[in-house]
């Protein structure tokens, strides 16, 4: 008996950038600007509702109103706060921070979680 295996294609989600994201951004070092781009299209691109270990949903409202959070970079410092809209398949990048010791900074602003 011959087993016939049916794989589905994954959608692939559109990545969109709040305008405050590239303020985010000029305060990270730009060494790191590929590893951030990398970061977010290999884990946003497909299946952005996936719990994993370094990408959940958030279980508090925070400043920017993302419902997801990536964290990713050497010791996870980097966050991308985001939400999915699955009905357009488009994943909101609304927040970008650098976390340092035990504080998160967001455009150079400290953000309490």
């Amino acid at each position: 008996m011959t087993k016939i295996i049916v794989m589905t294609k994954r959608l692939q989600f559109t990545l969109l950038y709040a305008p405050l994201v590239k303020s985010h951004l000029r305060t990270i070092d730009r060494e790191y600007y590929s590893l951030i781009r990398d970061a977010i299209k290999g884990n946003l691109q497909y299946d952005p509702d996936m719990e994993t270990k370094n990408r959940k949903p958030l279980k508090r409202q925070v400043a920017f109103e993302a419902e997801w959070e990536l964290r990713f970079g050497p010791g996870n410092r980097f966050r991308v706060f985001y939400d999915i809209d699955m009905e357009t398949h488009e994943v909101h990048i609304l927040a970008m921070g650098e976390k340092e010791g035990n504080r998160l900074l967001v455009g150079g602003k400290e953000i309490k979680l």
